[in-house]
């Protein structure tokens, strides 16, 4: 398990609260209440990352409680994939709750509030009382069965409970204001009629409560310290407070809501209901198909618990919407996996090379690391022969400079093998190549002392020998989307985005040693990139599916695809030249402030903080390598940004921050050890 939650506003709040709000340490509990109506996604991890993270920081319980009040969409293979979910990613429940379990006390609350004058049977239509609502700058109107008598919306509220009733007939409103500016609390619906089976309760019941009756007193019921949700709950606070009161006493604890900032991830959809369309379109194969954002999707791709747990803690808590860029949960698994995972060989195209100056019977075992980063993985050997499988696109009959691979007429190093150098190339009827003869350099084995000879010698290619090789169907996937908000064009079907080459199945060579690789086993297959063995994986047939790659290919992509738009077009970017040109003024004079103990630069970091945007402050991580002043307005200029909760660190930021710590100037290294702090 991951370190605990760092110290953020909701710990502020629980921290204030048992010093001064007359909470004791064992009145502290939390509760993670997903709705059972699809597969948890990485968005989930974040809430069930606070929720149980507060639990583990407080030594307090957490429930698991399903809210389901909606048996048109809730299951139990669900229920069964959450609670599977929550496991492997290493959190343990006090107890499992659902909200089906209050049925009869929320139904006897319900009556109560009839009794009291407080709710009421409304037997308008859904677009009547819509309309009826007003919207949020006109007051609503009162329903026309706002005044029905006690009497009346009890006996219709007894049918309606006996099954006597259609849908849409009928609902139970609370009787709250029709004139609030929040337009919850405009007597917000208690139940509607559904005349479907619940996967728990059976047809025990036809009538159900809506999320907001059902949340606030579940966790009345559990005596839930503190209700953590995300940012779209603000606006029910004042309704989730008011149920409470009508229905707690004064000497029993009610439940705080305090809300948090939800995941919002580039390239990703986060709704379930589009989830599940991806599904039901057979855009996907299913929830856990390895391109969905679902935790199951995930963990088949290979990501690690750990990889996701960081990723969380990395993005932090905050109370402000954001949008966190894909490439740093890719980050967090490609440092995760680069510590624990083994090193293998995989060919994905193969091309076959022939070592004309070898005897046809060569055979020679060659001893590799499994893996470097960790110092008990021990090693393997892989056979080396005559005849060799490097990549296709690793050789060019005629190449560009800047090609350090396989050419003809040059050499390159196979990996903790020897040098090689093409010579000729044989092809099929069609000008495909097929075979590219070498010859090998006998003196130039790796880790001989002759093999210095060879220095020159730039690129180093992974290969596999013919004959010693198992056959691999290998899964490449890349992004399911095109478009970095797909579903933000509210005139646009976010289907339109999704990526058409989103997954390539490539017949590949891999090394022998993979014959016993466990499902979700994860590899790195040596100058590729980081692959996990599928569930569909068999012995004859393995499966391998593509994790992330080694480098962030696709930012690259996608800058020289933006690059390339902009081209032909000389109008420079002003506003940007300007903000340089005011950061690098500023670097020039700043040290000399820094040595008079000078604080009025502040002022102008201020200043240029309110212009500057992201993706600006990020490009001065590049321009500030050389100049000690700008790096430190730099600096100042990210400290300004998190303290307004402007910015999430990724692995660039990380890195320039990680730099300047070991700055030979000290006030610069300060500020970068504060930062990391």
């Amino acid at each position: 398990m991951s370190t605990l939650l760092p110290s953020n506003f909701i710990t502020e709040i629980i921290d204030n609260d048992l010093k001064h709000e007359g909470y004791q340490h064992s009145d502290l509990r939390f509760r993670f209440p997903p709705e059972p109506n699809g597969y948890l996604h990485i968005g989930h991890i974040k809430a069930i990352g606070i929720n149980f993270g507060m639990g583990q920081r407080y030594d307090a319980p957490v429930n698991l409680r399903f809210d389901d009040t909606n048996p048109t969409k809730e299951n139990q293979e669900y229920v069964d994939a959450i609670q599977k979910d929550i496991k492997w990613l290493g959190y343990k429940w006090d107890k499992i709750c659902y909200s089906s379990d209050y049925f009869e006390q929320l139904y006897q609350w319900a009556i109560l509030l009839i009794k009291e004058g407080k709710a009421y049977i409304d037997s308008q239509t859904a677009q009547e009382i819509a309309i009826q609502k007003g919207t949020p700058t006109q007051e609503g109107t009162n329903s026309p069965f706002r005044n029905r008598s006690i009497e009346e919306n009890l006996q219709i509220f007894q049918e309606m409970k006996e099954g006597k009733h259609p849908e849409g007939t009928h609902i139970l409103r609370a009787k709250i204001d029709m004139g609030s500016s929040n337009m919850l609390m405009r007597d917000p619906l208690l139940y509607r009629i559904i005349h479907q089976e619940h996967h728990r309760t059976k047809n025990q019941w036809c009538i159900y409560p809506m999320y907001d009756w059902t949340h606030g007193q579940s966790d009345y019921i559990e005596n839930i310290s503190h209700s953590l949700c995300s940012l779209e709950f603000k606006a029910h606070r004042e309704l989730y407070e008011w149920f409470l009161k009508q229905i707690s006493t004064d000497n029993n604890l009610k439940p705080k809501q305090r809300e948090f900032a939800r995941l919002n991830l580039t390239y990703t959809i986060m709704s379930k209901r589009k989830l599940l369309r991806l599904i039901e379109e057979n855009h996907v194969s299913g929830w856990d198909d390895p391109r969905m954002p679902t935790i199951s999707g995930l963990r088949r791709r290979g990501y690690t618990p750990t990889a996701l747990r960081n990723f969380v803690n990395t993005v932090g808590i905050a109370k402000r919407e954001n949008v966190i860029d894909v490439s740093l949960l890719e980050y967090c698994i490609r440092e995760d996996l680069n510590k624990s995972a083994k090193r293998v060989m995989g060919v994905l195209d193969p091309l076959l090379i022939t070592i004309t100056n070898a005897p046809e019977d060569l055979y020679e075992e060659l001893e590799f690391e499994n893996n470097p980063e960790d110092a008990n993985s021990g090693s393997r050997k892989l056979a080396f022969t005559n005849q060799l499988y490097i990549e296709r696109n690793d050789f060019r009959e005629e190449a560009p400079k800047g090609f350090f691979r396989l050419t003809l007429g040059k050499s390159v190093r196979l990996k903790s093998a020897y040098v090689i150098t093409a010579n000729e190339v044989t092809k099929d009827n069609t000008g495909k190549i097929t075979e590219v003869k070498c010859t090998y350099h006998a003196d130039s084995k790796s880790g001989t002392a002759s093999a210095d000879n060879y220095k020159d010698v730039k690129g180093t290619l992974h290969w596999l020998a013919k004959g010693h090789t198992l056959k691999a169907d290998v899964r490449v996937y890349e992004r399911l989307f095109l478009e970095e908000t797909p579903d933000k064009d509210k005139e646009k079907d976010f289907i339109d985005h999704i990526n058409p080459n989103s997954l390539e199945v490539k017949s590949a060579l891999v090394e022998p040693s993979l014959a016993d690789a466990k499902v979700h086993e994860g590899f790195q297959f040596q100058r590729l990139g980081y692959f996990c063995v599928d569930q569909d994986s068999q012995t004859d047939k393995l499966i391998f599916n593509k994790t992330v790659g080694l480098k962030d290919n696709w930012k690259k992509q996608q800058k020289q695809n933006q690059q390339q738009n902009l081209k032909g077009s000389s109008k420079p970017n002003t506003k940007q030249n300007d903000i340089m040109s005011q950061v690098q003024k500023l670097g020039k004079k700043i040290w000399k402030r820094i040595e008079k103990d000078d604080q009025t630069y502040l002022e102008e970091i201020n200043n240029i903080a309110t212009q500057i945007k992201n993706e600006q402050l990020k490009e001065l991580l590049n321009t500030s390598v050389k100049k000690s002043g700008t790096r430190l307005v730099t600096a100042l200029l990210i400290k300004n940004f998190l303290s307004e909760e402007k910015l999430t660190l990724d692995k660039d930021f990380k890195l320039f921050i990680e730099q300047i710590t070991e700055a030979k100037e000290t006030q610069l290294a300060e500020i970068g050890k504060e930062l990391l702090s």
